[in-house]
């Protein structure tokens, strides 16, 4: 069957060239559409709910919200697990769902639930859920900040709310309708906020109390619509505007009357625009800024939505005030394109080597054009497939791409028809007519078709077992397995097609039989070798046996780790102060903190994210702040050479000078990859169990003692559980019996008092702003006037709240975090200088030995390692199998099991120069190495079918076991060389490359290469030694005493 299709696409051979040139034509098309990312987006399924709780401690938060919403949650189809942190202010619960389910069907689940527990929750308190954005979805950040010396029309200079207000009313409403945009979130500045702010002393004089200012705002301060009426065969609306328009209207509203005159809310309390009380803020270069966080729509392109809102920022910019500018701080876009331009840059070069090494060795410019032409051909059909199949072009998907493997099924072909051309001319000492070139094509191209198509296969098999990783893992490396598995097929179609169509129509001429001169070398050194191996077999099989069973040693002492870091060229750096630092102080700390990083000539500027933004998809408290520095361009630094992690040594020793603060180096999309993957932000976590919150604290201080003092530790940290100071009012109910109160009545007036209570709105047009009462800023912080608050009594007068309640000061949880439905605390640590595998060995024996744990508490171990465990548990499995079914294969080919056990003795030669060359580059294990694995026994594989088929094929017509062994090795010189050099050289400039993104694809290159030429001298040398060790008994048996003497 496979020779009737070559002879058809022969014959039909402009239908078949018009075909492919239509086939690059779509994928041409495609390019323009495919998706392109740094690394694909490994997001679980997961729905947040925040819901926001003014006031509330963390005690309060997780057992008022928290509980109530993990409980309705439980159940849901498709749930994996829920997590959560209750802290001041705030509740969230993320709730992960399999993989596979739809997104927005899990959303409508969550929120059918939340329907039912709303009823459950304290008044006024409203979960949402959060923005319909993957855990990678921060894609643009930018600051709204006033140029040096700008002023508003008035000559006053801009404040942190006025940016503030800017931003909220003219640069998000446009930006949120960016397509693929699905929130943009803001931080830092003041929001606006008219404050009304009742003197206590004065309230007390006329009787009144701040729930009468409440009522009086609230019943003077709307409009009211009443109808039609008909008049004249005209229609009039009826309306009634009763809205404050500012501060004189509010500060003229009438409270009550006393002895028939009105007291006024101006005789009661001062009217002022002042601003909330927030809970983040942002800073860049050491001054406050307001920052904008864009998150991209699930299954958008990170890159599309970047460049489009860069765009429409600029077009912001034209709308904002003179002296305003919102600028881009962090830009994905930049580091996709920094990333593509590196696998493009790899593939080019790759491509270029691939072609020169043709040229070379096949000494034919047609014939090596042709085999050329594979390569942008099946990538261009590849990238047709990664469209339809959904698919982004990033460093994983691409990074597999070895276009020397792709031509090899076309060099095998090639080769072949050169040969028998040449020979065929020799032997008529003329040059071939079109009949007999095509038939001969045909007849070259269908006598190695066979083992060109086995040898793609399995290539194509031995990535299956990248098909069965899941979760994270599967993620990752499922589009670079179909990658590479659609690139192969492409390959095989044309090989089968319009390899011998091309070299049928455009191979004409005459074709040298001789070799050229690099072949004519790399064939006299390879003889006596050949005949060593021959005479000496046992030695040369033996040698091979030793050498398998040392890399098979060395392989143990290989680290390991889940992927190596991608370098992203920017730095993230957590700063973590001590629990209850006050955000103005935090402010303080980041801006002494920037001023020092600033320093650095290498850094381009440094902004910084404190506590939590608006919509609290990163619940952090004023204690802690992510910082972004953003670096220059390496031409721009002062030795273009140094490497990052010396930088970052440098910076870390640095900013250690900055006190009062705990810092961790990371990087911004890493830092939000271990969060997607473990719900921490460091490599590795170790989770404790419990009820009792000052147990897990204690339980965790041990833990950390013990994982900080492993070796290759770094940044080990408890996650700061307790340490948040609270002023307690506690209420003394045999008073407020006595009184007639209720706790109510106190909680009431302390939560308006301090916290403020919401009053309405005043609108500017568009702009709304709330109207907020609560006392004047500098009696909210003295601790005298919160003894002194007035409660009113039921019978009239007032009496101290003092009197009726007593005030301490207390230490309190400072976040609880929960995993199903249990309290947990996680000690982090982030391991640098050896691999996970090891460390978190060592880890779990000392933990083991030295901590005791209390009875009903539990330890979990979590990270990015566990993604390691789960795909080296799958692979162990998946693995063997697809060997067993490439050896099947090979038995179906040789159709006997002896020849293919001699071609799969190549895999383990392989690897042998996979593993040394990881040894010598000092490249621990990881899957990115264990793929680079998987595609070496493919491509040793086909080397051995190569070979061997010749060698059975000589013997069928004939030849002695020794000469057909001779031949075959000498005839198949070629062939082996360039399959191995061009699959090799297709990887070098993945290998040596260091543009960003590199680190992710060398350990794959590495393998490939290291292992491509053990695997060739192997099949060169040990192959037809073993060959002829296995074979030689059956012949000598048969052949008796013909046998020639030396044959033993």
């Amino acid at each position: 069957m496979l020779e009737k299709i070559i002879e058809l696409s022969i014959r039909q051979r402009v239908a078949v060239l018009v075909a492919v040139l239509l086939l690059a034509a779509i994928g041409a098309y495609s390019f323009g559409r495919l998706k392109i990312d740094a690394v694909p987006d490994i997001t679980n399924v997961q729905v947040q709910i925040n819901t926001a709780a003014p006031g509330f401690s963390p005690l309060e938060a997780e057992q008022r919200i928290t509980f109530p919403v993990e409980t309705a949650i439980a159940g849901l189809p498709g749930l994996e697990y829920t997590r959560s942190v209750s802290r001041y202010g705030l509740s969230q619960v993320t709730v992960v769902f399999a993989d596979g389910t739809d997104i927005y069907f899990a959303r409508q689940l969550v929120n059918e639930r939340l329907q039912g527990v709303r009823s459950t929750l304290p008044a006024g308190i409203e979960p949402e859920l959060g923005p319909i954005a993957t855990g990678l979805g921060e894609i643009f950040m930018y600051t709204i900040e006033a140029k040096p010396g700008a002023v508003k029309s008035d000559g006053t200079r801009y404040t942190a709310q006025d940016l503030r207000t800017l931003h909220d009313w003219v640069v998000r409403p446009q930006l949120r309708n960016v397509p693929g945009v699905t929130e943009v979130n803001s931080v830092g500045g003041y929001r606006k906020e008219y404050v009304v702010a009742p003197d206590p002393s004065r309230l007390a004089g006329f009787g009144l109390t701040v729930e009468n200012v409440i009522a009086a705002l609230e019943a003077n301060n709307g409009n009211v619509g009443a109808g039609y009426i008909e008049r004249s065969g005209a229609q009039y609306l009826i309306r009634v505007p009763g809205q404050a328009q500012g501060e004189r209207d509010l500060a003229g509203l009438i409270v009550a009357t006393r002895g028939g005159v009105p007291v006024r809310i101006a005789d009661v309390a001062d009217v002022e625009i002042g601003s909330e009380i927030r809970n983040g803020a942002a800073t860049k270069d050491g001054q406050e800024v307001v920052l904008g966080t864009i998150y991209m729509l699930v299954g958008e392109n990170a890159r599309e939505v970047s460049v489009a809102v860069a765009e429409r920022l600029e077009e912001v910019n034209r709308s904002l005030p003179g002296g305003v500018v919102a600028k881009t701080v962090y830009d994905r876009s930049k580091l996709v394109e920094a990333t593509v331009s590196t696998v493009e840059r790899n593939l080019a070069e790759g491509a270029l080597l691939v072609i020169v090494v043709l040229f070379v060795l096949l000494g034919n410019i047609r014939a090596a054009l042709i085999t050329a032409a594979v390569i942008p051909l099946s990538f261009l059909m590849t990238i047709t497939g990664m469209v339809q199949t959904n698919v982004s072009g990033n460093l994983m998907s691409l990074g597999a791409l070895d276009f020397g493997l792709i031509v090899d099924g076309a060099v095998i072909i090639v080769e072949n028809c050169l040969r028998r051309f040449g020979e065929a001319q020799h032997r008529l000492g003329r040059v071939l007519d079109r009949e007999e070139r095509f038939k001969l094509a045909a007849g070259a191209s269908a006598e190695v078709i066979r083992p060109s198509l086995f040898g793609i296969l399995i290539i194509t098999i031995v990535y299956i077992p990248i098909f069965a990783l899941e979760g994270v893992e599967g993620k990752t490396f499922h589009p670079m397995a179909l990658v590479v598995v659609m690139a192969l097929t492409a390959a095989l179609l044309l090989s089968l097609t319009f390899v011998p169509a091309a070299v049928a129509t455009f191979v004409t001429g005459r074709v040298e039989e001789k070799e050229n001169r690099v072949m004519r070398t790399a064939k006299s050194r390879y003889v006596p070798m050949l005949d060593f191996a021959i005479r000496q077999r046992r030695i040369v099989v033996g040698a091979a046996a030793v050498l398998v069973a040392l890399s098979g040693l060395a392989a143990t002492r290989l680290g390991s780790e889940f992927i190596p870091n991608l370098d992203e060229g920017d730095i993230a750096l957590h700063a973590l102060r001590i629990p209850g630092t006050s955000l103005t102080q935090a402010v303080q700390m980041q801006s002494a903190l920037e001023d020092r990083i600033k320093k650095f000539p290498e850094v381009d500027m440094v902004f910084a994210k404190i506590g939590t933004a608006d919509v609290a998809t990163d619940p952090v408290p004023p204690s802690v702040a992510d910082t972004f520095v953003i670096m220059k361009p390496r031409d721009q630094w002062p030795d273009p050479r140094k490497p990052k992690a010396q930088l970052v040594a440098e910076m870390n020793k640095a900013v250690q000078e900055v006190p009062g603060s705990r810092y961790e180096f990371i990087q911004p999309i890493q830092m939000r990859f271990n969060e997607l993957i473990a719900g921490v932000r460091s490599d590795v976590a170790i989770k404790v169990y419990g009820d009792d919150l000052d147990q897990l604290a204690a339980t965790a201080a041990e833990i950390e003692n013990v994982v900080g003092s492993i070796a290759g530790s770094q940044d080990a940290q408890t996650e700061q559980v307790t340490g948040l100071p609270f002023i307690q009012v506690v209420p003394d109910r045999l008073k407020l019996t006595q009184l007639g109160l209720n706790v109510d009545d106190v909680q009431t007036v302390v939560a308006t008092a301090i916290g403020g209570a919401e009053a309405g709105q005043i609108f500017e047009g568009d702009r709304r702003f709330d109207i907020v009462v609560r006392l004047p800023e500098q009696l909210r912080q003295d601790p005298q006037v919160i003894e002194r608050l007035p409660i009113p009594l039921p019978s009239g007068g007032a009496v101290p709240l003092s009197e009726v309640a007593s005030i301490e000061r207390i230490q309190g949880p400072n976040q609880i975090s929960r995993e199903d439905g249990k309290r947990r605390a996680v000690v982090t640590t982030n391991v640098r200088g050896r691999d996970l595998g090891s460390f978190i060995a060592e880890a779990k024996e000392r933990i083991g030995a030295e901590v005791e744990l209390p009875e009903g508490y539990w330890i979990d171990y979590g990270g990015t390692f566990e993604q390691l465990q789960s795909a080296a548990t799958r692979l162990q499995i998946v693995v063997p199998l697809a060997l067993l079914l490439i050896f099947g294969l090979l038995v179906t080919l040789f159709r006997s099991w002896k020849d293919a056990l001699v071609v799969f003795s190549g895999v383990p030669l392989a690897l042998t120069g996979g593993i040394a060359a990881l040894l010598l580059r000092g490249i621990p294990f990881s899957i990115s190495a264990g793929v680079g694995f998987i595609a070496l026994s493919g491509v040793a594989v086909l080397n051995g079918v190569v070979m061997l088929t010749f060698i059975k094929q000589l013997m069928e017509e004939g030849s002695g076991l020794e000469d057909a062994i001779r031949d075959g090795a000498q005839a198949r010189l070629r062939p082996v060389l360039m399959t191995a050099l061009v699959a090799s050289l297709g990887f070098v400039p993945m290998a040596l490359n260091v543009g960003l993104g590199s680190e992710v694809q060398r350990p794959l290159a590495t393998v490939v290469i290291g292992g491509i030429i053990s695997s060739t001298i192997l099949t060169l040398i040990v192959l037809p030694a073993l060959y002829r060790m296995v074979r030689g008994r059956e012949v000598e048996a048969q052949q008796g005493s013909a046998m020639p003497a030396n044959v033993a």
